[in-house]
């Protein structure tokens, strides 16, 4: 008999149900005796005990469902080792759940924080297998994450629809997309959408070279500039700040985005009116795409081999196409940037794209 946990971690995203489902679907076609307990709300339930018995039936009718059928939280790593308001030991709660159910493995299906809080526990001698997912794309050690592709189509049809409307009234629109440290969704998003000007986080912009390109758009006859502007872009000015500074510097600010200091920036320069638009959390939502399935299925298949070979304590990659198991040890930790000289950096100025540099 194989006992085996499964948890959502930290946000969500379109293919986490999908994920379980090429787990559990694996695991139920290779073994005659499985049980399969799902976590629920993320390490929350693993730190309290609150957990369901799954059955095959679960995992049916889930393949074109977002979100989470389990549900999810955030729990801070950096929180994990402080006891909670009753002075409950988190880590030492955790195992107890683990070895109470007298679970085989662990599978956790998170980002960056999770995947910290599942070295941790591998570390602390459970049996941890890691799926990388986020929208983000910035987990280090994997080409690709689950929900990254179906985020960007999101985050491209909000783009798509705000051409008609930018170029019906000759204006500037900046599209804020998700991306606190990283800017891989709003590159590919940018890219794919057609967008004027690209601003990440790895990038820092110099508002005089945005307005640069926008004014000569205006002057070859281009009555509108669409920006794709990731949460966490920062000026060159702002980034010259040490984090304390920039932080007291934020919490000071009238503005509740980057977005819309640039738009009030835009909009004294030249004289017009500057429009926002932010699809939030829209981005994490909806049905997974066709891309998003085969990868989380295989992901998912991947995870169940290496359960039933019992190979633990690593996560599940796509590297150069493949699917492979990396050491959780090698990659905890790291977070996967966008190298401001790669090739679609390179490629996307060709074509005209401005980064505010």
């Amino acid at each position: 008999m194989k006992k085996i946990g499964l948890l959502t971690s930290g946000g969500d995203c379109q293919a986490l149900n999908v994920t379980m489902r090429g787990v559990a679907k694996s695991l139920y076609t290779n073994l005659e005796q499985l049980e399969i307990y799902g976590f629920l709300n993320g390490y929350e339930g693993l730190i309290y005990g609150r957990y369901k018995l799954l059955s095959k039936q679960d995992f049916s009718g889930i393949l074109t469902i977002g979100g989470t059928m389990l549900g999810t939280s955030r729990q801070p790593f950096k929180q994990m080792r402080v006891p909670d308001k009753s002075g409950l030991d988190k880590v030492r709660a955790m195992k107890e759940n683990y070895y109470r159910l007298n679970l085989d493995c662990l599978v956790v299906l998170g980002g960056n924080g999770s995947q910290k809080t599942a070295n941790l526990l591998s570390e602390e001698g459970l049996n941890v297998i890691h799926l990388p997912k986020t929208i983000d794309n910035d987990i280090y050690g994997t080409d690709i994450t689950f929900g990254f592709q179906s985020a960007i189509d999101v985050a491209t049809n909000v783009i798509d629809c705000i051409h008609t409307t930018a170029a019906s009234h000759n204006r500037v629109f900046i599209v804020e997309i998700m991306g606190h440290k990283v800017g891989w969704l709003t590159l590919y998003a940018g890219i794919a959408g057609g967008a004027d000007i690209i601003l990440l986080p790895e990038i820092p912009y110099d508002i005089d070279s945005v307005m640069k390109s926008i004014t000569a758009r205006s002057k070859a006859g281009k009555g509108f500039t669409i920006l794709a502007v990731a949460e966490g872009a920062i000026s060159k000015k702002n980034a010259s700040l040490s984090k304390k500074e920039y932080k007291e510097k934020m919490a000071k600010s009238k503005f509740p985005s980057v977005s819309y200091e640039l738009a009030y920036e835009i909009s004294n320069r030249l004289g017009s009116e500057v429009r926002v638009v932010v699809p939030g959390h829209t981005q994490r939502g909806g049905t997974p795409n066709a891309f998003d399935r085969v990868l989380s299925t295989r992901i998912g298949a991947a995870a169940a081999e290496a359960i039933l070979e019992e190979d633990y304590g690593c996560m599940i990659a796509m590297i150069n196409g493949e699917i492979k198991r990396v050491p959780l040890k090698n990659v905890s930790g790291k977070l996967k940037t966008v190298n401001p000289g790669c090739e679609l950096i390179k490629e996307a100025k060709m074509i005209g794209i401005s980064f505010g540099e």
